[in-house]
């Protein structure tokens, strides 16, 4: 592996880590705050909203400057966010903060994303499946031993045990990213939307793709807590299950498309999502969720990074342009839509939720076409 791909890869792990630390701290967080599912609803929703305020800002930054300088701003900023959400006193002070996570982190993600597709034509060979693996494997490691750490430190000493690692390989992949050149027309470019509709095209499908993974990564562990009874020990293992097989899928999805196509590939895995996101639903213990959680991870895995690549792709269109709009939209998936499912868990249960979830992933299914393009950046040089 060159040290271009390793540094990015270790920044997907790190996006992860900090991701995956924040699954297990929102039932952690309703306890402290005294709050129900329709106000944790509202702290996911800030969440939300800060990502898709700061990611057009990092994706414009991204096209006039280069993915390396915005990555490296964005992490740094991002890096301290679990402790700001562990020092906020009260209910707005934490939205506050929750705000600004995802806001820096939204940044980031579009930065790394453009760093993984300029790695890509660079080696003129597909990465980015296996980098959103790296993603994968960070939200395992966070979200499963975050509840551990949780019960153990309280979230104060996850916060710090969390930014000390992420600090540390920062340190590590900063110096090794590619620096990538600036798109040529891009430094005096006003900032403006596409005007090609390919780029929203595919970011309804990532949106589509992006609101069952949303739903696990923010109500699996108060699911099983609340619905099935399971210790908050347990209850992180449902965002995790879901991380690790999307981690195993990940790695070995740059292969997959490569060898069967992103069209075929993307139409496999809706199908499977739709499966496990069933199971999870119709689940009668947190065991049997657990399991239908990490199948949905099967097929979610690479619905997303296969959008991205397309997106990357796109002829006539610098990669951070296109990347701003499908990563804007389908993490307004991952993002917005949970802080709903906040509310409606107040009416009908989370099984019923996942169950509706299953039927959404049609829409990547029957707009399966969108993703040829992932495949020509895959297989030919810029």
């Amino acid at each position: 592996m060159s040290s271009e791909r390793a540094a990015v890869s270790a920044l997907f792990l790190l996006n992860g880590l900090l991701v995956g630390g924040w699954s297990p701290r929102i039932p952690a967080l309703m306890e402290r705050l005294g709050i129900a599912e329709s106000r944790a609803g509202l702290l996911v929703l800030c969440l939300g909203l800060g990502s898709i305020t700061v990611m057009p800002l990092f994706g414009a930054m991204t096209a006039r400057a280069g993915s390396r300088s915005a990555v490296w701003l964005a992490a740094w900023l991002t890096a301290p966010s679990l402790l700001w959400i562990s020092l906020a006193p009260g209910f707005w002070s934490v939205a506050a903060a929750v705000f600004l996570f995802g806001g820096t982190m939204g940044g980031m993600d579009v930065a790394m994303n453009a760093n993984a597709v300029a790695v890509e034509r660079s080696r003129a060979r597909a990465i980015m499946s296996s980098c959103h693996g790296f993603w994968s494997l960070g939200g395992v490691i966070g979200a499963g031993l975050g509840g551990i750490v949780l019960e153990l430190a309280g979230e104060l000493g996850q916060g710090l045990a969390v930014t000390a690692v992420f600090a540390a390989g920062l340190v590590w992949a900063g110096p090794r990213l590619l620096r990538d050149p600036p798109a040529p027309d891009q430094p005096r470019a006003p900032l403006r939307l596409p005007r090609s509709p390919l780029p929203f095209l595919l970011g309804i499908v990532a949106l589509a793709s992006m609101i069952p993974e949303g739903a696990i990564l923010d109500w699996a562990a108060v699911y099983l807590q609340k619905e099935m009874g399971a210790p908050l020990s347990v209850a992180g293992w449902g965002f995790a299950g879901c991380a690790a097989t999307m981690a195993v899928l990940r790695f070995a999805g740059d292969g997959l498309r490569n060898r069967f196509g992103a069209v075929r590939t993307m139409r496999i895995s809706a199908l499977t999502a739709m499966s496990g996101l069933a199971v999870a639903g119709f689940a009668p213990s947190a065991g049997v969720a657990i399991a239908g959680f990490a199948l949905a991870g099967i097929g979610i895995a690479n619905l997303m990074p296969i959008a991205l690549s397309a997106a990357g792709n796109l002829p006539g269109m610098a990669a951070g342009v296109g990347l701003s709009v499908v990563t804007m939209m389908g993490y307004s998936g991952i993002l917005l839509a949970p802080a709903a499912i906040g509310w409606l868990a107040e009416s009908f249960s989370l099984g019923a939720i996942y169950l509706g979830l299953a039927l959404l992933l049609l829409v990547p299914l029957a707009m399966s076409r969108l993703a040829a393009a992932a495949d020509f950046g895959s297989d030919t040089a810029p």
